[in-house]
């Protein structure tokens, strides 16, 4: 698959088959964060890798899924939920963009995720506190975003973005994620 497929298909997936995430997979996403560009190569962003399945479903109540649909709809079931948490820290000792730095990372991280046939769901609507207690941050360790990880058990595609969407994405009649995307036109103008 070439980068641009690679990036059609790479969306955001909240269903998943109740299959572990292999160590040679998480590995590699350590090692695709650990690659990021960041300014002045500061390297701030860690990682807090949750893949036990007790710890795994310690965290799930504590973030929450797909805003823009009913819990019913948006919210994984049982049998649906990720099988691995990685939870996105910014050291903040360390001066600087972090905020840059860190998106740079999830892209890495998402898009190598996606290269193992994982799927994933960024999450910043989550229980900050309890979680950076959870995970057991402390001092200068801020808890950034937290990403759910697994094999997807639904698909999800772009369509066009029209008055009746708006950006809002919505499921099909399979259950299927459809996220409305504005024109190349909209996104870009030239001087």
């Amino acid at each position: 698959m070439d980068i641009m497929e690679m990036l059609a298909a790479r969306r955001t997936y909240r269903r998943f088959e109740q299959k572990a995430v292999p160590q040679d997979v998480i590995d590699d996403l350590i090692e695709a964060v650990r690659l990021s560009s960041c300014g002045a190569n500061r390297q701030a962003v860690r990682l807090v890798i949750v893949n036990k399945p007790e710890d795994v479903a310690r965290v799930q109540p504590l973030v929450k899924w797909a805003a823009y649909l009913p819990p019913e709809q948006g919210t994984p079931k049982a049998d649906e939920q990720p099988t691995l948490f990685v939870a996105v820290v910014q050291d903040t000792s360390i001066p600087g963009d972090l905020d840059t730095d860190t998106g740079i990372s999830l892209a890495n991280l998402t898009l190598a995720a996606w290269a193992k046939g994982v799927g994933s769901c960024i999450m910043g609507a989550i229980d900050r506190p309890r979680l950076t207690e959870l995970l057991g941050l402390t001092g200068c360790q801020k808890l950034h975003t937290m990403v759910a990880l697994g094999y997807p058990s639904h698909t999800a595609r772009v369509v066009p973005m029209t008055g009746e969407t708006g950006v809002k994405y919505h499921l099909d009649e399979n259950r299927d994620y459809c996220v409305p995307k504005r024109s190349a036109e909209e996104i870009a103008r030239y001087l």
